[in-house]
């Protein structure tokens, strides 16, 4: 979980330099840091969203697998996929909201004065 804890954090640093721009011009426009967290985080947990319904089956179903070929097995609970989504969602909503919200403090006059 660690791993992918630090990717998202480099998607999320990469995402915000290349969007500066657009937040200070939707900044300059009336826009409020609230709403450009919510405009950015929203593409962010979509696409977590789509990653955990991909990868929880098939992680399940693997390990449920490698699992049956032991003597002594256990059935691998459903609940542990849920709350290792859970905790990976609540992380990433974590690190995203801090990295916008210094993003979109920024003043719009620096953000813009390269244009």
């Amino acid at each position: 979980m660690l791993i992918a804890i630090l990717g998202i954090v480099a998607i999320a640093i990469y995402t915000l330099e290349r969007r500066v721009k657009e937040i200070g011009i939707r900044k300059v426009l009336g826009a409020s840091v609230n709403t450009i967290t919510y405009m950015i985080s929203r593409s962010f947990i979509i696409l977590l969203l789509i990653a955990i319904l991909i990868a929880f089956p098939i992680a399940w179903w693997f390990t449920h697998k490698w699992l049956e070929n032991f003597y002594y097995h256990i059935d691998v609970p459903i609940a542990l996929f849920v709350f290792t989504g859970m905790f990976i969602g609540l992380m990433t909503l974590a690190i995203i909201a801090v990295r916008i919200f210094q993003t979109a403090r920024i003043n719009p006059v620096n953000s813009l004065r390269d244009e």
